[in-house]
C-alpha cells in the first residue's frame, strides 16, 4: 500500500523527530511515510530539490507527486493520520498567515532551538 502522504523530515531536529514519531504511531495502515533527510543515503535531487531546500523547511509529497512545504506539509501529514481537524484552523483564512509566519520563524531557528535540547548536528545540518 502506498502512503497517502510522505514527509521529508530531519531526524537530527528533536522537534521534527518527535512529531514524526508521534504521527507515525497514529498512522493506521501506514498512511504516512517519512524519509529522513539526515540519512547519508538521502538524495534531495530525487524529488527535484536541493539539500538546502529540504533543510530550510519541511517538505511533503502527495500521492500524485505534488510537493507541499511548511504548514501545508504539516496539515497534510496530520490529515493523513486522521487528525486533520486538529490542524484545520491553521489553514483558515484568518489564521493561515499567522500559522505560516509562526512556522517560518520556527524553521529559521529550529537548529538553535534544537541545540538547547541537546541536538548533535553532524555533517548534513544547516549552519545557522
Amino acid at each position: 500500500m502506498q502512503a497517502e502522504f510522505t514527509l521529508l523530515y530531519d531526524s537530527e531536529c528533536p522537534f521534527c523527530r518527535r512529531e514524526v514519531a508521534w504521527l507515525q504511531r497514529r498512522s493506521a495502515g501506514d498512511r504516512l511515510a517519512a524519509i529522513d533527510i539526515a540519512a547519508p543515503e538521502f538524495d534531495a535531487g530525487r524529488f527535484g530539490l536541493t539539500l538546502a531546500d529540504v533543510q530550510a523547511r519541511l517538505h511533503g509529497i502527495t500521492t500524485d507527486g505534488r510537493i507541499v512545504t511548511g504548514m501545508a506539509a504539516i496539515r497534510a501529514a496530520w490529515r493523513a493520520v486522521g487528525l486533520g481537524w486538529v490542524m484545520a484552523p491553521t489553514g483558515w483564512p484568518l489564521f493561515r498567515p499567522l500559522a505560516d509566519l509562526g512556522y517560518r520563524v520556527f524553521a529559521r531557528y529550529r537548529v538553535r532551538l534544537g541545540r538547547w535540547l541537546g541536538r548533535r548536528c553532524q555533517d548534513r545540518c544547516p549552519v545557522r
